[in-house]
């Protein structure tokens, strides 16, 4: 698909920019690496003031959607707006006002929006109120809309299957980010997912070098939220044990999140001040240049209590790429980048032991992890370019031209 050939796509999502959604940001910026032209909208401000350097080089506009505040008779406006401009808010009126009042506002705000500004096609990030809005901004407005659904927003406790079968129904494409996602949606959602997609999340590897890991000091890095289902607390463990056997080596996590204060005091509790340090979030840069210099990337993910788990974690991809050898878990999508003894190592969730071991085998076997880091690279420069995915996801953009700005229900109709 050329340049001239791709619509006018607007980007939906929670919040923009977010600290730890490095993927979405890769993959805006490959975008309009190939010629599309991006509108952002974002349904809440950025939270944490916390930015990565790479977000200077996107071009496409920002536009933050109203949220929370609005007045009866500003409500009543917007309405009254939308049923002037909107062909489809008379006949889902119904559905529209059994939404949250916030989405629902935000729905008929964006679409008003998307029409005027000649978007011709939505595409939002998680499947929860961002797919929220824009499936009902599509209904409104008749601009087709796709989305990428992750982890959470697939696996959590909370997630409605009803809710999320509606929204891979209406969906030109409902994508996800794994094969293991793939399977589960298919079989969990049968004929409203018989059309979705798996397009694996990229990574702009001109950022991400290559380089041997075989003269790296004894450095172990995890990465990512503190929280359970990123399975740190197994991770520390681990660490004491391999303390206990008089192993000498530093390990640093990397991240914030509400599990920082229970890990502290583990650390704490083990005797570990020393050896393991909480660094932290840090910024794409900083990140990369740890886990570059590290002999080892662990990521014992877990499925936490609640259902929530992850769908393939972006740091491991970053790790491979770097040449870092990876130990994590076969949870979700992970094995499908994380092969065992082939582009990186596995054990099982909740067992440190075995993620003690694993850890001590590749500080040990320098052969090992060169073989390991080779390969890794290999697959990610297959699999895994961000160029090569964000291709693919455009291919599930939809080509029809968008409605015509200002045009009207009874114009349409006529």
């Amino acid at each position: 698909m050329s340049p001239s050939e791709l619509p006018r796509v607007g980007y939906v999502l929670k919040m923009y920019p977010r600290f730890s959604e490095t993927f979405i940001l890769s993959e805006i910026l490959a975008h309009e690496a190939a010629g599309a032209d991006l509108a952002i909208f974002s349904l809440r401000p950025p939270a944490d003031g916390r930015f990565h350097e790479a977000l200077a080089e996107v071009r496409a506009p920002v536009t933050y959607l109203h949220h929370h505040g609005r007045r009866a008779g500003d409500l009543w406006d917007l309405l009254r707006t939308g049923g002037a401009e909107l062909p489809g808010l008379a006949l889902h009126l119904d559905e529209l006002l059994a939404a949250d009042v916030d989405d629902g506002a935000q729905a008929v705000e964006l679409a008003l929006l998307a029409r005027a500004g000649g978007i011709a096609h939505f595409h939002a990030h998680f499947a929860s109120v961002a797919t929220t809005v824009a499936r009902l901004a599509s209904m409104l407005s008749g601009i087709p809309y796709s989305f990428t659904a992750h982890a959470k927003d697939i696996f959590h406790e909370s997630v409605d299957p009803a809710d999320l079968r509606s929204k891979l129904d209406g969906a030109v494409a409902g994508v996800t980010v794994s094969d293991f996602n793939l399977g589960h949606l298919r079989s969990r959602h049968g004929a409203a997912a018989s059309a979705a997609v798996r397009v694996y999340n990229g990574l702009d590897l001109r950022r991400f070098p290559y380089a041997a890991p075989d003269l790296r000091p004894p450095l172990v890095v995890g990465v990512g939220r503190l929280v359970e289902k990123k399975g740190f607390v197994d991770l520390v463990d681990a660490c004491a044990l391999l303390v206990a056997r008089g192993r000498r080596f530093r390990c640093e996590i990397v991240g914030a999140g509400p599990e920082h204060e229970a890990l502290r005091r583990r650390i704490g509790d083990h005797r570990l001040s020393a050896t393991v340090v909480l660094r932290g979030p840090l910024p794409q840069s900083g990140v990369r240049s740890l886990v570059a210099g590290a002999a080892v990337l662990a990521a014992p993910c877990v499925v936490a209590a609640d259902g929530n788990r992850d769908g393939l974690p972006t740091v491991l991809l970053e790790a491979m790429a770097l040449g870092t050898p990876c130990i994590a878990t076969p949870v979700t999508g992970i094995p499908e980048a994380v092969r065992h003894g082939s582009t990186g190592l596995l054990v099982d969730e909740h067992d440190p032991e075995a993620l003690a071991t694993a850890i001590e085998r590749l500080l040990d076997d320098r052969d090992l992890r060169v073989r390991l880091a080779g390969a890794a690279r290999a697959l990610i420069e297959e699999e895994f370019d961000v160029q090569r995915q964000a291709a693919r996801l455009r291919r599930h953009f939809a080509l029809a031209p968008a409605p015509a700005a200002g045009t009207t229900r009874a114009q349409e109709c006529a």
